[in-house]
């Protein structure tokens, strides 16, 4: 071969290893187009891209350490929470990341960018063009489900190998929204029913069952709660007047929400929007209320993702929120998980309280090859910083009775996430006393288990577009229950001068393994969803005495829980 062929060879190879130069920072990321979403078109080279940047952060293990020390009543530290000031110098990212990470982006025109205090995520403004150049791999198009449009890369993106230090994840690239929703029965089998033989859970049924009386209402100052919607779902406060007109004639209410955080549009009201607001408020009673509305305006938006970054840019926040969302660990990169992770420990060091639902889809299932299947986990119901939600029924659906497992509750054992210690003892107590365990691969018997308490999920009355609808479920009606009595709690406490409950699973665990509490009802009854196949013929978990993997914990006894979270620090049980 003539050597300018040969050198002309060697220019071309050394030029195609130069084009895949990089790092993929989610190599791992589900990127096929979810079922109901298909493609629409290619994205021009001049529309508009926004960019999330999780920079990466500085003393993780002290945040940890910081945590659990804060979440003890046995340490010092005892809720002596941070400021987001003194959060921040805590983790902001170093000064190598944030010139290195603002250095790429400028040498590319890329300067529309804002940040939040702790200076660990960028939201920048690009052209998909300059976008395909920063993040190599990338290709945008639009899709669409039908009602909503928008712009993702279903090819996986690279950084330079110089930045992968300095970036956990870029959001705005893959994650599409979870489609997740609640369930209204009544437009299945309203028609089949005679309304005057079903009475349904409104708030007095839920107030009786956890024994709240008329005067179990909030009426400190400083206390807040707090909900959070997405996917363009929207609350209406006529629609919570109307609730409270007839829901809440026995206690002492608000009729309106105090404060909207982002953007409350829509001619229509949403089910799930309608259901978190109207039970927050009517158990959390008389308790200032915020809503958290990230709609995901922008096509390349993440509106989870939004939501988690304005936490990390707000100084003053409510002490509870309960988010009704969630989504299939296995769909989501372990960097985008762990760095998620990080930010529910940001909150909790800030003193904030937050509960997820477990989920509808029972310990879930998902084939790994043809035969073979396992249960399948979900996020953040799985992370070992929030406090995770499952659902029960009544045994009787028409009266105010003892509680079993509604089969659709979430639960189970994460594949990413280790147990916790606060929870070792009593999971693995379970897992040694049940005789009746699913096939141990099935799931991660090492992993962080949820559900960690439960609440009524089934049957409830909401007001949706001015229109009382029955029969709704789901674990999205059992988390703003739970968080109302978790900020009645909180309101007992500022009363006498202790602070917020912040993270509180170390505690709910300690006081329950000494085997003493009546905190919680325990549901013993009742198994939830799994596979639909020859080992496990549809079956996942099942309930027992002591915590398990459906119920958590069980249902809350208020004044009994109530007593024994009145503690403060060295009151520990």
């Amino acid at each position: 071969m003539a050597p300018g062929c040969l050198l002309f060879l060697v220019c071309i190879f050394c030029c195609m290893i130069s084009s895949i130069r990089g790092v993929f920072l989610e190599p791992d990321q589900n990127v096929s187009l979810p079922v109901g979403w298909k493609y629409v078109e290619r994205v021009s080279p001049k529309d508009q891209i926004l960019l999330t940047f999780a920079l990466k952060q500085q003393n993780i293990d002290k945040l940890k350490e910081k945590l659990e020390q804060l979440s003890n009543p046995a340490s010092s530290q005892y809720g002596k929470y941070l400021s987001l000031d003194q959060l921040s110098r805590m983790i902001q990212p170093s000064k190598k990341t944030l010139q290195a990470v603002w250095a790429w982006l400028g040498n590319l025109g890329v300067q529309d960018c804002s940040t939040v205090q702790t200076l660990d995520f960028l939201n920048c403004f690009t052209s998909s063009s300059t976008a395909e150049k920063l993040l190599s791999g990338s290709k945008f198009n639009r899709y669409t489900n039908g009602h909503q449009t928008l712009i993702r890369s279903l090819a996986k993106y690279r950084v330079p190998d110089e930045l992968a230090e300095h970036i956990d994840f870029v959001g705005g690239m893959h994650r599409f929204p979870s489609q997740k929703t609640v369930i209204s029965k009544a437009w299945k089998v309203g028609q089949h029913r005679k309304a005057n033989v079903h009475l349904g859970v409104t708030p007095a049924v839920v107030r009786k069952r956890y024994n709240l009386t008329a005067s179990d209402v909030g009426s400190h100052g400083n206390n807040s709660q707090a909900v959070a919607q997405f996917l363009e779902q929207y609350f209406h406060q006529l629609d919570l007047a109307e609730f409270m007109q007839l829901f809440g004639r026995g206690f002492r209410h608000h009729t309106a929400v105090d404060h909207i955080v982002g953007h409350q549009g829509g001619i229509r009201a949403g089910l799930e929007a309608s259901l978190d607001v109207e039970y927050i408020m009517s158990t959390g009673a008389n308790i200032s209320t915020w809503v958290f509305s990230n709609t995901g305006r922008h096509q390349s938006q993440e509106p989870f993702l939004d939501w988690i970054t304005l936490l990390s840019n707000m100084s003053s926040l409510p002490w509870v929120h309960t988010i009704s969302y969630g989504d299939d660990e296995d769909s989501l990169s372990v960097a985008y998980l762990r760095r998620i992770n990080n930010e529910f420990m940001k909150a909790g060091v800030r003193g904030l309280s937050l509960l997820f639902a477990s989920g509808d889809d029972g310990a879930g299932c998902r084939e790994v090859r043809k035969g073979k299947n396992t249960f399948r986990p979900s996020f953040p119901a799985s992370s070992p910083y929030v406090t995770t939600v499952g659902g029960t029924s009544f045994k009787n659906p028409f009266q105010i009775t003892l509680e079993v497992t509604d089969a659709i509750s979430g639960g189970g054992f994460s594949n990413v996430f280790k147990m916790p210690d606060y929870q070792a003892a009593a999971v693995k107590s379970y897992l040694r006393k049940t005789k009746s365990l699913p096939p141990d691969t099935y799931y991660n018997a090492g992993g962080r288990a949820y559900p960690d308490v439960a609440a009524l999920s089934d049957n409830y009355w909401v007001v949706t577009n001015l229109i009382p609808i029955p029969w709704v479920s789901g674990t999205s009606a059992s988390t703003p229950v739970f968080g109302g009595i978790l900020a009645l709690i909180n309101d007992n406490r500022f009363q006498r001068g202790l602070p917020a409950l912040g993270f509180v699973n170390p505690l709910i665990y300690k006081i329950q393994e000494n085997g003493t509490s009546g905190a919680f009802f325990d549901v013993t009854t009742g198994c939830h969803y799994g596979c639909l196949d020859e080992k496990t013929k549809g079956k996942g978990f099942c309930a027992s005495p002591s915590w398990d993997p459906v119920t958590g914990w069980g249902t809350p006894n208020y004044p009994e829980l109530l007593r024994v979270l009145l503690v403060g620090r060295n009151d520990h049980p």
